[in-house]
């Protein structure tokens, strides 16, 4: 069977592209990693800039999205993609996954970014002994004790903010001297009283056996090292697209993100990318799911043409 679409990934890109492209009556298939559907937006404790939704979680929202979804009648499969191949001139995009190859005359890409690891000793082998990413996935394990968020930007803004409302005390550990993060996020947490700032500071070594035990840090500037003892490390320094298995057909930045503008449209006429997959300027949910919605009607009209 050869499909008018086939959409990869299910986040707040894919689901929305998977609404519209069901509204425009297409022949599609979601093809999704995960066992849950919703991306990055299931590891969000709290959405405050979704319109019209102020303060909803982010589980909740992406659950919502996958039901409106589900309504419609639109089909999932559980299914890694593995490989993009081009066959019949461009007509026909072969997507090849664990033993099944899908073919559709158009593809939109939204498989979203990965979290970006420091690259450090003691981090992969101390990942769920302590090391963790997703801080509304793994703080509760951390309650009254202490713990130290890595990064500058509105993630590591936000983690730190819902881990001291449960931690004994907050480390924000950052290599410059300021934070990135939006000034309503730096505010809440610069009111929050068991919180401290590490600034110019970069970590060098996570330490610890069966579980973190602290980790060892450098000042940039004056190059002095010490140890801090801690419980666990929560580290937001940004992602990395879920690009590897494009960049050798579609043109993609140096950073790895799909090249694609606004209309979604990739360097191969029928391909689109959408969500954090794409290069842009802001990547929030609510640009996720316009990149989704654009993707999908600049897919049918791709079809019509």
């Amino acid at each position: 069977m050869v499909y008018d679409l086939i959409i990869a990934g299910s986040g707040p890109a894919g689901l929305t592209a998977a609404i519209y492209a069901k509204r425009a009556g297409l022949s599609f298939v979601v093809l999704e990693k995960e066992s849950m559907s919703g991306g990055q937006v299931l590891n969000t404790y709290e959405v405050d800039n979704y319109p019209g939704l102020p303060g909803i979680g982010g589980f909740e929202l992406g659950m919502k999205m996958r039901e409106h979804a589900d309504r419609l009648g639109v089909s999932f499969i559980n299914i890694e993609v593995r490989h993009l191949d081009i066959e019949e001139e461009g007509r026909i995009k072969a997507i090849y996954t664990d033993g099944e190859v899908y073919r559709a005359r158009s593809v939109i890409f939204a498989m979203g970014a990965k979290h970006r690891l420091l690259g450090i000793p003691g981090e992969k082998e101390l990942t769920g002994m302590g090391v963790s990413y997703c801080a509304t996935c793994d703080g509760a394990f951390f309650k009254g004790r202490t713990v130290a968020v890595i990064g500058g930007g509105d993630a590591a803004a936000e983690d730190a903010i819902y881990l001291a409302k449960g931690c004994e005390h907050v480390y924000v550990i950052h290599r410059r001297n300021t934070m990135r993060a939006a000034a309503i996020l730096q505010d809440q947490l610069k009111g929050c009283e068991n919180v401290t700032f590490l600034w110019d500071t970069e970590i060098t070594r996570i330490v610890g056996e069966e579980h973190v035990e602290g980790l060892w840090m450098k000042h940039v500037k004056t190059g002095e090292e010490r140890m801090l003892d801690l419980d666990g490390v929560f580290i937001a320094v940004g992602m990395t697209p879920e690009t590897e298995i494009v960049s050798k057909l579609l043109q993609t930045d140096e950073t790895g993100y799909i090249v694609a503008g606004e209309d979604t449209a990739t360097s191969q006429p029928g391909i689109f990318a959408a969500g954090d997959i794409r290069t842009k300027a802001l990547r929030q949910i609510i640009t996720a799911a316009a990149d989704g919605a654009n993707a999908a009607i600049a897919a049918q009209k791709y079809l019509m043409a």
